[in-house]
């Protein structure tokens, strides 16, 4: 709904801002709408690798044994805490998963804990998941062929995610949110138990059915996935020996695939992790044409050139990062997916990077913080883990409001000062 109201804005922008006939900024939109196909199924792939690696057995067992090692509601909080934010760095789609069922376990383990704060902090971790191994706005400024190089070039991952200031910026959130999430105990009124609610329990195991026939038994057969991940991840092996590898969309979803077939052993499995998986995706294949139609208007109009004059006019190369960001933490409430607010916003405030003499880099990554950042009030990302939490999302919105304060102020001075 939010993404046709957009469409609609930027329509009678580009009539009344511009000038544009309404004629031509339908052929606009429909000229730009196809523009993002390939970035479209890159972020679904994101999504589904990351689910599927996250429902692999070895990561039930590892979260069973990492749950057990909790005794207190604090020690649950910040374990929680710290396993979601290393899950969000690998990959924001195994992120959501993991800290959902994650927190599900704990609940179990330690059911005096209060399981709205135990949830609040299983999502916390994902407000580092844009600066991390899977963020689509820095890895798709790495990735050649993407929509935007002709304008920026390619910016590779060392000037983005492995920059210092953004190192450093991880481990003060990574260093902090456990301890913030912990004082949240106690603090948020009535304390809720894991026994009041009705848990889902699809992360438990499923009895599987005896294979009958060949190719029954050939689908459950654990070899097949065996060979064809180990087969996968040689290639990215080989990559790595020889110095051609680079860290892109592509070389993730890639890696995420075959080692989670590798994992999940037999197709049997592995499919139906994907049948799990692409539940999610939905809105992402239908979102991202309109976004690229969005695009297509903003740029045929002019209207992402007199944007960018606006941004220009009001800023210098040294605030240009923190305008970046609070702009960027404002549009993900319209706009709740990354990837279509870099293809919304890229082509604005990149040039007026350019044109200031800013760190493209840090500006990019400026925007990539301030659209995870304000996933903490945006509940689009939380749906998944609220439904298979059994809560609603004002059960963890004011502990979620907490967070959004802290890492803002953080984030704020961090893409200000540092170096």
């Amino acid at each position: 709904m939010i993404v046709i109201l957009l469409t609609l804005f930027v329509f009678a922008l580009g009539i009344v801002v511009e000038g544009a006939t309404p004629a031509a900024m339908v052929g606009h939109f429909g000229d730009g709408f196809w523009n993002l196909l390939t970035f479209a199924m890159q972020m679904a792939l994101v999504l589904v690798t990351g689910f599927v690696f996250a429902s692999t057995p070895l990561f039930g067992r590892i979260l069973g044994s990492l749950a057990r090692r909790a005794s207190t509601p604090g020690q649950a909080i910040v374990l929680v805490t710290l396993v979601s934010l290393a899950a969000s760095f690998v990959n924001w789609g195994f992120g959501l998963v993991i800290g959902a069922l994650f927190a599900k376990r704990l609940a179990r383990e330690v059911p005096e804990v209060d399981y709205r704060v135990l949830i609040a902090a299983g999502y916390s971790g994902f407000v580092i998941w844009h600066a991390g191994l899977s963020g689509s706005i820095p890895l798709t400024a790495a990735t050649p062929g993407n929509f935007l190089e002709d304008e920026i070039g390619l910016i590779p991952a060392s000037q983005t995610i492995f920059a210092p200031f953004n190192l450093i910026l991880l481990t003060a959130i990574a260093c902090g949110l456990p301890f913030l999430n912990r004082m949240m105990l106690n603090h948020g009124g009535k304390v809720v138990r894991a026994g009041d609610i009705q848990l889902d329990d699809r992360d438990e195991d499923h009895p599987e059915v005896a294979p009958a026939t060949p190719a029954s038994k050939l689908e459950h057969s654990p070899w097949l996935g065996w060979l064809v991940g180990a087969f996968g991840l040689s290639f990215v092996a080989l990559q790595i020996v020889r110095g051609e590898f680079a860290l892109t969309l592509n070389t993730v979803n890639f890696g995420f695939l075959f080692a989670g077939l590798l994992l999940h052993g037999s197709a049997h499995n592995f499919l139906r992790a994907v049948d799990d998986a692409v539940k999610g995706v939905g809105g992402i294949l239908i979102q991202f044409p309109f976004y690229a139609g969005v695009m297509g208007m903003m740029v045929g109009s002019g209207l992402a050139a007199s944007l960018t004059d606006l941004f220009v006019g009001g800023a210098n190369a040294t605030i240009l990062p923190v305008l970046a960001f609070l702009s960027a933490g404002f549009v993900n409430v319209l706009v709740p997916s990354g990837g279509g607010q870099w293809a919304v916003q890229g082509p604005i405030i990149m040039p007026a990077a350019d044109v200031l003499g800013a760190d493209k880099a840090r500006v990019l990554m400026a925007i990539a913080w301030g659209d995870a950042w304000t996933n903490m009030i945006q509940p689009f990302w939380a749906l998944p883990a609220l439904a298979v939490a059994g809560l609603n999302a004002r059960d963890i919105m004011g502990f979620c409001v907490l967070v959004l304060i802290a890492t803002g102020a953080v984030l704020m001075l961090g893409l200000t000062f540092l170096p």
